[in-house]
């Protein structure tokens, strides 16, 4: 443990420049009394550590001095790439080499890492935008992380509305939606995205492919992210709202503000909304209760009407 302590203070000195006593301790989670211990060991075993007193001082390198000490796990880069979420890096069951990998990434020099870097890349990433929160089983996580790191071709049981579709593909990467865990793959000659929840099963077989040249995981599902934006159904409406409702929309899975926002009397707002069906937008409103009133279509004014009549008479009003 105190070798791995002397290797993180080298390494975070080297990429800081210049700590002191306090942040190195706070830092590796230990005492003052231990940091000024390490210090000794380090400066005794050659290591040209120095100290500067002073509201601006220290401890520091000589200038100059480099560790050579910047090899890196391929589990470390891994877990450095998906850094962020780390409910992502639980399910990878790499979350514990991040901070090492970290420090291994800013000591090393950029063409000793850019290749395995853009390797990673090239396999794995991660988008934390929108959608919404998802709480979503992957049992085939690993075996299909395993065939896209080893570039082997995946069976697959895919579950499809109430059937299930057997393919052998071409595993490209993996994307994270938030904690939605997706696979590309190429199949006939095609690209497309499976929902690793959705997987029945999942064999990685022995033979290997090639993948396609030019592709670039990331380009591909900002793509493919705009086109199923652009397939949404869409169904506009006028409403009328409380404005302190005005949040609330933006939140909506299936709506959208579109625009028109104008201010009426009393603390109201009309409101151009794009819900994504006549249906969806019928309950989005009637969750506001009194606070929402819709203004057109007739369509879907009547509708809301019609639902309250009959919730009404549930309750024998």
């Amino acid at each position: 443990m105190r070798a791995d302590r002397l290797l993180s203070i080298l390494l975070l000195l080297q990429n800081h420049g210049r700590m002191t006593s306090r942040e190195l301790a706070e830092k590796l989670e230990v005492s003052e009394r231990t940091i000024f211990r390490d210090m000794e060991a380090l400066s005794s075993a050659g290591i040209p550590v120095y100290a500067e007193r002073g509201s601006g001082g220290g401890w520091a390198l000589t200038e100059g001095y480099r560790t050579d000490l910047t090899g890196m796990k391929t589990e470390e880069i891994f877990s450095l790439l998906l850094s962020i979420p780390s409910s992502l890096l639980d399910d990878l069951g790499i979350k514990g080499d991040f901070e090492a990998a970290f420090q291994k990434l800013l000591a090393a020099s950029p063409d000793a890492i850019r290749e395995n870097a853009e390797w990673v890349r090239q396999r794995i990433h991660i988008d934390g935008a929108g959608w919404h929160q998802s709480h979503e089983s992957f049992e085939h996580l690993r075996t299909v992380q395993e065939a896209v790191w080893e570039e082997r071709k995946l069976y697959l049981q895919y579950r499809k509305e109430d059937a299930i579709a057997e393919r052998t593909v071409h595993p490209l990467g993996i994307v994270a939606k938030r904690n939605i865990w997706y696979l590309v793959a190429e199949t006939d000659g095609d690209m497309r995205t499976y929902r690793i929840s959705r997987l029945a099963c999942a064999r990685k077989l022995e033979e290997r492919f090639e993948r396609p040249e030019g592709f670039d995981l990331e380009t591909y599902w900002e793509q493919s992210t705009e086109r199923f934006k652009r397939a949404l159904p869409k169904y506009p409406a006028r409403v009328r709202v409380n404005e302190r409702l005005r949040a609330r929309i933006g939140r909506e899975r299936y709506a959208k503000i579109s625009g028109g926002q104008e201010e009426a009397e009393d603390g109201w707002l009309e409101l151009d909304v794009e819900f994504e069906t006549l249906e969806s937008a019928c309950e989005i409103i009637l969750s506001y209760g009194p606070h929402a009133e819709v203004l057109s279509p007739l369509e879907l004014r009547m509708k809301v009407v019609e639902e309250v009549k009959a919730i009404a008479a549930v309750y024998g009003m």
